[in-house]
């Protein structure tokens, strides 16, 4: 597929995804939403990727829906906004948590309605001191979609999700870090080079280990304690036989970096 709505690379481990609509704060269109799924789909069947990176193009990070692309005129037909949501802002959802390896969420900007939500799907959000997440749903007459009514009680409590999603204020990136929404705030200008840094990071960390705590951590939400320790003990089952805890143990013996593969 021929890429006019992101940029996609892959380089050193590491697949760098950048929604490139900078004119619409990249809002998404149905043609972007068919290049991120097929982006994510090249991801997952590259076994040399070990870390996704997500990001916006320009002074956004994304703007949520182009309302352009499925637009309600005066006295036309309804819209139906759920299948919207059905055919490819869940699924969306969904392959980012699904993907075995982290997925870091780089916030170089506004983060609105649906680009505000996405975020929320990755494992690890950077976000630009400036940036500002904003749940604008409400002044459309919608709910939070893309996930927003799961990921904001659990992240903020019922009390903040509540006024986030009802009244849409702007959630600035300091707040969003002190509230536990995202993983951090940084300087503008250090964003980029923080982003790279913990990508680098995670290209050359156990990705197996890595992939099966997302799991693990994200299964917890709806398991009792019993079934989490069943689960716990299934997943260091499978990991006791992989080359990443052979070599991370031998490396630890001798007193030396490990050099983990992934495997």
């Amino acid at each position: 597929m021929t890429y006019e709505n992101i940029l996609f690379q892959i380089e050193g481990g590491v697949a760098h995804l950048t929604l490139n609509r900078p004119d619409k704060l990249n809002s998404f269109t149905v043609a972007m939403h068919k290049e991120v799924q097929d982006a994510i789909a090249r991801i997952k069947a590259d076994a040399s990727v070990r870390v996704m990176v997500l990001t916006g193009a320009g002074r956004g990070f994304c703007a949520g829906q182009d309302l352009g692309d499925r637009a309600v005129s005066p006295g036309g037909a309804a819209v139906d906004l759920g299948e919207s949501v059905e055919k490819y802002y869940a699924p969306l959802v969904l392959a980012l948590r699904a993907l075995p390896m982290p997925v870091i969420c780089a916030v170089n900007g506004v983060a609105a309605g649906a680009g505000a939500n996405l975020p929320l799907a990755c494992d690890i959000v950077l976000a630009a001191r400036s940036a500002s997440f904003v749940e604008v749903f409400c002044r459309l007459g919608l709910i939070p979609d893309t996930g927003g009514t799961y990921f904001l009680p659990r992240a903020l409590g019922t009390a903040r999700a509540i006024g986030a999603a009802m009244l849409g204020e702007k959630i600035t990136a300091t707040q969003a870090a002190e509230w536990g929404l995202i993983w951090k705030c940084v300087d503008d200008d250090q964003l980029q080079a923080e982003t790279l840094a913990l990508a680098k990071h995670f290209a050359s960390a156990p990705t197996k280990g890595l992939a099966l705590t997302k799991q693990a951590i994200y299964a917890s939400g709806s398991n009792t304690l019993e079934q989490q320790l069943s689960l716990e003990a299934g997943c260091m089952r499978e990991l006791g036989h992989s080359k990443d805890y052979r070599e991370g143990v031998n490396a630890f013996m001798e007193k030396r970096a490990p050099q983990f593969t992934g495997a």
